[in-house]
C-alpha cells in the first residue's frame, strides 16, 4: 500500500480504504497455485484482479499456468482498477485502462486456445504464436465493478463480482446483469458472486439464490466467533457452517466446494 492516496478508494462513503495499512496482499496466482497443490475440489477466482496494471502476456500465462496445475479450478476475475497512484507506479496509463482491459481479456482468451494464436490490437498485438501449457478448458472471466459500463462487462463474459449489499440488492443487480445479457446475446452460464449482509440462515441464502445470486463471499467463522480469530475457531467456523447451512440446502458432502 502506498502511505498517502489522492484517488478517493470508490466502496466506501468516506474515501478510505477498508483495511489497516499494514495488511498481507500476496500475489494471487502464486498463493492459488500454492493451495491448488493441497486441494482437490476448492475452485479459485480472484476478487478482483487488474490486468491494466500489468503485462497481458504474462497474465494469461501466470492465469494459463495455475489453470493447468490446479486441474482447470481457476476462473479469473478482474477490474479496470480505482488506484491512479497504482497506474503511476507501474508506468501504466491510467485513463486507457478500459479499452485496455476489454483488449486484453480478448488477446488472453486467444492465447488460452489451443493452437497458434495471430491478435492485433490497439493497445496489444501477438506475433503468430503458441503459449503452452494450454487450459484444458475454458476459463471463465468474471468482472467487478458498479457502473453500468462495469455491468455491460460483465454481461459479455462469465459473471460479475460485486460488493457488500442486501439480498434485495444484489437481487436488483442480477436483474439488471440478466437483462443486459439478454441484450448482449450472452447465453453462457453467468456467476454473480457478492457478499451479503443480510443473509445468515438457509432461508435467507436460499433467497438469494432464488433472485439470482449464484456464490456469495462470505468468511463463516465471522457468524459464530468474529472475524479476528485464530485458526481453531475458524476451522470450528467452517464446519458449523457446513452443517447449519450448505447440509440443509443441500450442498452434499461430497460436492464440489465453492470459490475462494
Amino acid at each position: 500500500d502506498l502511505e498517502t492516496l489522492q484517488t478517493p478508494y470508490p466502496y466506501t462513503a468516506d474515501g478510505e480504504r477498508r483495511w489497516d495499512r499494514d495488511a498481507a496482499w500476496p500475489d494471487p496466482w502464486v498463493l492459488i497455485g500454492s493451495l491448488a497443490a493441497v486441494t482437490t475440489r476448492l475452485r479459485f477466482f480472484t476478487s478482483v484482479y487488474v490486468p491494466a496494471l500489468r503485462n497481458p502476456f504474462q497474465v494469461a500465462k501466470s492465469v494459463g499456468t495455475a489453470a493447468v496445475l490446479s486441474g482447470d479450478r481457476v476462473a479469473l476475475g478482474v477490474g479496470i482498477g480505482w488506484c491512479r497512484e497504482e497506474f503511476e507506479l507501474l508506468e501504466q496509463d491510467f485513463r486507457t485502462r478500459g479499452r485496455r482491459t476489454d483488449e486484453a481479456l480478448r488477446l488472453m482468451e486467444a492465447l488460452w486456445a489451443p493452437g497458434w494464436t495471430e491478435f492485433d490490437g490497439e493497445f496489444y498485438s501477438a506475433p503468430r504464436m503458441v503459449m503452452e501449457p494450454t487450459p484444458g478448458r475454458r476459463i471463465p472471466v468474471y468482472v467487478g465493478g458498479l457502473s453500468e459500463i462495469a455491468f455491460r462487462r460483465a454481461a459479455r463474459h462469465d459473471g460479475w463480482v460485486g460488493d457488500l449489499y442486501t439480498v434485495e440488492e444484489a437481487a436488483a443487480h442480477a436483474a439488471t446483469l440478466a437483462r443486459m445479457r439478454e441484450e448482449a446475446g450472452n447465453e453462457r452460464d453467468f456467476s454473480v458472486i457478492t457478499a451479503l449482509t443480510d443473509a445468515f440462515t438457509p432461508e435467507q441464502f436460499a433467497r438469494a439464490a432464488e433472485l439470482g445470486v449464484t456464490d456469495v463471499m462470505t468468511m463463516p467463522w465471522a457468524y459464530y466467533h468474529g472475524l479476528d480469530v485464530g485458526l481453531e475457531q475458524k476451522l470450528d467456523g467452517l464446519e458449523r457452517f457446513a452443517q447449519e447451512v450448505l447440509q440443509p440446502l443441500g450442498v452434499p458432502a461430497g460436492a464440489e466446494a465453492p470459490e475462494m
